[in-house]
């Protein structure tokens, strides 16, 4: 355990480190997520990943035509 001085300082050090956040990821990822699986509402980044979504969670579905490549 610090005392003292340290311990003042070590509180001073730690506010800062918690005030320079960058931003929201939640942001960034909203944006990077374009489709979504009409299905089970899974949000993917483009339709090749949804394509692949379709193939391998919902096999007995086929891929709307829209959606395909």
């Amino acid at each position: 355990m610090t005392r003292g001085k340290q311990k003042i300082e070590a509180q001073k050090r730690n506010a800062e480190k918690g005030q320079k956040s960058k931003g929201s990821q939640l942001e960034a990822r909203a944006v990077a997520l374009k489709s979504s699986c009409p299905i089970c509402k899974v949000q993917l980044a483009n339709s090749k990943q949804l394509v692949d979504h379709y193939a391998s969670k919902h096999p007995k579905e086929k891929v709307p035509s829209e959606l395909e490549l």
